[in-house]
C-alpha cells in the first residue's frame, strides 16, 4: 500500500495543521515536479495558484487535471502519483478530512 503523501513526497507537501477532525497541507510544485505513489483521505483541495496535473492512479489509469487560482476541488480518499505540468510553481491547499 503507498505510503502517507508527506513521508513520501516531503518536498511537495507540507502539514499546515493536523487535529482530530482535520489535516491541511500545503502543495507546492514547479513544472516537471513528480511525486512517487501515495494515499490520500476524502480531500478538499483549493488552487492558491492555477496549475496543470498529470495524476497516475494505483491502477495505472492517468489523467490530467488543470485548476484555476481560488477553484476548490472535492476528491474521495485515493492513491496516485503526481507530475506537475505547464509552466510556473503551482501551489494548492488540501483539506483532508478524518
Amino acid at each position: 500500500m503507498p505510503g502517507d503523501a508527506v513521508s513520501v513526497a516531503p518536498h511537495a507537501y507540507k502539514v499546515l495543521l493536523e487535529n482530530d477532525q482535520v489535516r491541511v497541507l500545503e502543495f507546492k510544485g514547479g513544472s516537471g515536479m513528480k511525486t512517487e505513489m501515495h494515499t490520500h483521505p476524502n480531500l478538499v483541495a483549493v488552487a492558491i495558484t492555477g496549475g496543470k496535473f498529470k495524476f497516475t492512479l494505483g491502477d495505472g489509469a492517468s489523467f490530467e487535471a488543470e485548476l484555476q487560482a481560488g477553484q476548490a476541488m472535492y476528491n474521495d480518499a485515493h492513491s496516485h502519483s503526481t507530475e506537475v505540468l505547464g509552466t510556473g510553481e503551482t501551489h494548492v491547499l488540501l483539506v483532508e478530512l478524518k
